[in-house]
């Protein structure tokens, strides 16, 4: 009698753990994405979670799987905008550039984070919304943004490649004007990202660079 054939295994009408974790992943982003887009375009307050669903064509049942409320998704936005701008500053801060030229690498980094939808977030957010734990957070990237920016133009003023009268007004005013392209640019204007920023550090760094030879 011939021996039994051994029967190859079926494949499993299961995904993996690993393909339901990317699954899952790629759902809580798409949430976090439309949900940043709401916010920016007509405010948290008048932004509801019906909106999101409707926008991603599932119900709001299916929001609760990912998030528990509205407050939570806002606060994952706005710490997704602070770490990525705070990710990018970093990167930046290298030696073997003169201040200035790490200050400008480092403006262009904070400026394309503010114009995507989490950075804009950050911007249109004002921190009492957030949570007590979240507002901690928020406030402790702020100041770590704040002080690398310091930190920098301190770095120009000692090798002469950037004049200013006071550092701390100095990355204030940086900070601010950075920030606020958060509030006022828009994808589908006369300008791209990449042209808007370079022509806004151009300006900033423009009233700051040294006049030495």
């Amino acid at each position: 009698m011939p021996p039994t054939a051994r029967r190859s295994a079926s494949p499993s009408p299961w995904t993996s753990a690993d393909e339901r974790e990317r699954e899952r992943a790629a759902k809580r982003e798409a949430v976090l994405r439309t949900a940043a887009r709401f916010f920016n375009e007509k405010g948290y307050h008048a932004t509801s979670l019906d909106d999101v669903a409707s926008a991603l064509n599932v119900t709001k049942p299916t929001i609760y799987h990912y998030f528990a409320n509205k407050d939570e998704i806002l606060m994952e936005c706005t710490r997704r905008g602070l770490n990525a701008l705070a990710q990018s500053m970093r990167a930046t801060d290298q030696d073997g550039f003169t201040g200035a030229e790490a200050l400008e690498a480092m403006m262009m980094a904070h400026a394309f984070e503010m114009m995507d939808d989490f950075g804009i977030c950050v911007a249109r957010t004002q921190d009492h919304l957030l949570a007590p734990e979240s507002r901690s957070q928020f406030r402790a990237l702020k100041r770590e943004i704040d002080a690398l920016i310091r930190r920098t133009i301190a770095r120009g003023m000692a090798d002469g490649s950037l004049q200013v009268p006071d550092v701390r007004i100095a990355a204030f005013t940086l900070g601010l004007a950075l920030n606020s392209l958060g509030s006022w640019f828009r994808p589908d204007g006369p300008m791209g990202r990449e042209e808007t920023a370079r022509l806004t550090v151009a300006t900033l760094l423009n009233g700051i660079r040294s006049r030495k030879p």
